[in-house]
């Protein structure tokens, strides 16, 4: 993949087909002020057309990647009442744990945003790890069945209007991890990972199933120790029959790749 700079933007275009786009940073505070433009501007559709915005966070870096929201313009003209927010996945910790992706999300970002509390779902921390899975796959039902989410009409699975995920150097998703029996699950919605490779072991996390039911995904991924899973991801020497978590991100509508020039630095 070959693309030409441009500074002025602060992009490095990559490739583009009708379902999957790339686009390569030269930092990532340019890839931070694109990725508050793109999500900002996906709100503004989704609040115009069905009266609300449903967006699915995940833990690691992504939190800082969307702080430009918490700037003007978009500060004072996002419809932040009309947000509902969910996790892709979250560590079975106390929600003052210093591991929950909700306290990453909550000190980072929800806490300086007017969005209604109710319409800000964590898991249920006080559940074991099937309990805590079983109980937010019942709310996403519920968040279904009265249309906050729509339902996919392909698949049935909820149609999340944005979902917002990270990458590991692993090319792991989610708590969906390289190798892992959980990347085949097609039933449940929602499931736990009392194994995961990656501390800490106990887990929940959306289905691929879910994941690919969006109708906006975006892949976010910075840094050097990325480079190898995005060059595998995205490169030419794409192996089909061993994919990696990140390769088997397919949403029925669209994919965004957002990479600093050190994630991209192997294409």
């Amino acid at each position: 993949m070959r693309a030409k700079a441009l500074p002025m933007a602060g992009i490095t275009t990559a490739t583009t087909t009708d379902k999957k786009k790339v686009e390569v940073f030269d930092s990532e505070e340019a890839l931070a002020a694109s990725l508050a433009k793109y999500t900002a501007d996906l709100s503004e559709k989704f609040c115009q057309e069905r009266g609300c915005f449903t967006v699915v966070l995940s833990g690691g870096s992504l939190i800082k990647s969307l702080r430009k929201l918490l700037e003007p313009p978009y500060i004072d003209s996002i419809e932040w009442s009309k947000w509902h927010v969910l996790w892709v996945d979250e560590r079975v910790v106390p929600k003052d744990h210093i591991d929950s992706n909700y306290k990453l999300a909550y000190d980072g970002f929800l806490a300086q945003l007017p969005i209604l509390p109710g319409n800000v779902y964590a898991i249920n921390d006080a559940l074991s790890a099937e309990g805590a899975a079983d109980d937010y796959e019942t709310c996403l039902k519920h968040l279904v069945n009265i249309k906050v989410i729509e339902a996919s009409p392909l698949s049935g699975c909820p149609k999340f209007d944005l979902m917002l995920l990270g990458m590991g150097p692993d090319g792991h998703v989610a708590s969906l991890f390289p190798g892992h029996h959980l990347c085949n699950e097609k039933e449940k919605w929602v499931t736990c990972i009392k194994d995961s490779p990656k501390p800490p072991p106990e887990r929940i996390t959306f289905t691929f199933p879910v994941i690919n039911s969006s109708a906006y995904i975006a892949l976010v991924v910075c840094g050097a120790g990325k480079a190898d899973a995005v060059q595998r991801a995205l490169g030419k020497d794409q192996h089909a029959a061993d994919l990696l978590p990140v390769q088997m991100v397919s949403p029925e509508g669209e994919l965004k790749w957002f990479l600093d020039k050190d994630a991209a630095s192997k294409l």
